[in-house]
């Protein structure tokens, strides 16, 4: 009876407990620094550089400045949630999301081959976009559109969200072009620019099926009970919001709506070409998503008044998921003022050289996951790890190669779990799926998953991958 009463904690709640957690710990844990060098354009450490310094640790002032300093920390990625998230409210105003979303469901109940299809199809689309451009943050607006369609469709919330955000993280982890992880991993080890392309291809189908088959089994199981889902009780309340009597009407995308979603589907092939080609991060994509909400709302016959409406309320709507990443990075800022980020990789790296070169490797991939909770950036856990994991891996037998495909998988994995991630945060919060609840529910498919490393990251040793 008692355990009834109990409710989940509040997703701010957990947030700000893990900022006075890792306060506590800079109070035990020595304070260590590595010296940064400038190499690349890039700042990177010195492997050989580590030395303990006076310890700084974080008190109640720093706790409570904490969130504003992660606010500002984080004011790249957060404008960008409020902008996409009002773009993306100008396209819903238009009504051609839910003409598309309509179309999507009639075929799913018709058809036996897009009931069996779909949900591969787009996992393993997202899963490219990972692979190829590192998508990450550009999944939050995809949130928007596969939430509702999955509903639409019988599923629930979970698998509205693991479709573009288990696909992209299964194609981010397992990836074979990413600039963002591959690319920089693979210069600061001094290796030729994404060689070792036919096994990571292979990594690749291999960790993509599998989330695919994790998710499908899953849609599948929820579609014939819905009460499994966790989220069963919002979800009741959401389709009550669908109008799914509008399915049985549904004749058909109306020119003007195919019209708006041709633009949308442009905009977003501008995206990807700006990715690949030119490199585009945040600030650029931003631009593109606000062009395209302008647009889209042009050809949907909005008034201006019903654009600039439409995007402050799809602004004012994210503004809990912003105020949650803001504190996801608060986290990272005490851990950083606090001087116990370079000690934990310092005592982890320590572990690596005592072992086989297989079990070395699979020691290196531990090291990159605990990492990843205190560094959720691809790009930043690079460049502060790989100048210590890529000489240390030529002391222990293992293949710089390999310590770069540990890297993938330690850094991809749990930014689909960790609360220090602040697009994990952003996608939970928008999707309104408390992160316990999406926790208990991702841990056997972290779980499959980290096995999957360790036994992927065996091969390379008998092959002589180099």
């Amino acid at each position: 009876m008692l355990l009834k009463k109990l409710k989940s904690p509040n997703t701010f709640l957990i947030m700000g407990s893990l900022v006075v957690v890792v306060a506590i710990l800079t109070w035990i844990l020595p304070s260590g620094e590595y010296i940064r060098i400038v190499k690349n354009g890039r700042s990177i450490v010195d492997p050989e550089t580590f030395s303990y310094v006076q310890s700084n640790p974080q008190g109640f002032g720093d706790i409570l400045m904490s969130p504003i300093r992660g606010f500002i920390a984080a004011a790249e990625i957060i404008g960008f949630v409020l902008i996409v998230g009002g773009a993306f409210s100008i396209f819903q105003k238009t009504e051609a999301v839910d003409s598309g979303i309509l179309a999507i469901a009639k075929a799913h109940k018709s058809s036996s081959v897009v009931r069996l299809l779909l949900i591969p199809i787009f996992m393993t689309l997202f899963s490219l976009a990972g692979a190829v451009f590192g998508m990450s943050e550009e999944i939050i607006p995809f949130i928007l559109v596969f939430v509702p369609m999955a509903l639409m469709l019988g599923y629930d919330t979970i698998t509205g969200v693991a479709i573009p955000f288990i696909g992209a993280g299964a194609g981010f982890a397992g990836a074979f072009l990413n600039p963002f992880t591959i690319g920089i991993a693979q210069g600061i080890a001094e290796v030729p620019l994404f060689s070792g392309i036919e096994y990571r291809i292979v990594v690749w189908l291999i960790i993509t099926t599998t989330a695919i088959l994790f998710v499908t089994r899953y849609a599948k199981r929820v579609k014939s009970n819905p009460k499994l889902s966790p989220t069963f009780a919002k979800d009741e309340l959401k389709r009550k919001n669908l109008h799914l009597e509008k399915l049985e009407k549904f004749d058909g995308i109306d020119e003007q709506h195919k019209l708006v979603l041709g633009a949308f589907l442009l905009g977003l092939i501008v995206l990807v070409f700006g990715v690949l080609k030119y490199q585009w991060f945040v600030q650029e994509i931003c631009a593109v998503f606000l062009i395209t909400g302008i647009v889209v709302g042009i050809l949907g016959k909005l008034s201006v008044q019903e654009i600039t409406d439409a995007f402050v309320n799809g602004a004012k709507d994210l503004i809990g998921t912003a105020l949650v990443i803001a504190l996801a990075r608060a986290i990272l800022i005490v851990a950083t003022d606090g001087k116990i980020i370079d000690t934990i990789l310092f005592s982890l790296s320590s572990m690596v050289d005592e072992f086989h070169p297989i079990v070395s490797s699979q020691t290196m991939l531990v090291v990159q996951t605990l990492i990843n909770f205190f560094v959720p950036s691809g790009s930043g856990q690079a460049a502060l790890t790989m100048p210590i994991m890529a000489p240390l891996s030529d002391l222990v037998g293992v293949s710089r190669q390999t310590a770069v495909l540990a890297f993938q998988f330690g850094d991809g994995f749990t930014n689909l779990i960790i609360p220090t991630s602040a697009v994990t945060m952003g996608v939970l919060t928008l999707a309104e799926i408390p992160w316990e609840k999406w926790a208990k529910w991702i841990i056997p498919l972290e779980i499959i998953f980290f096995t999957l490393s360790l036994i992927l990251l065996i091969p390379p040793f008998f092959i002589g991958w180099h």
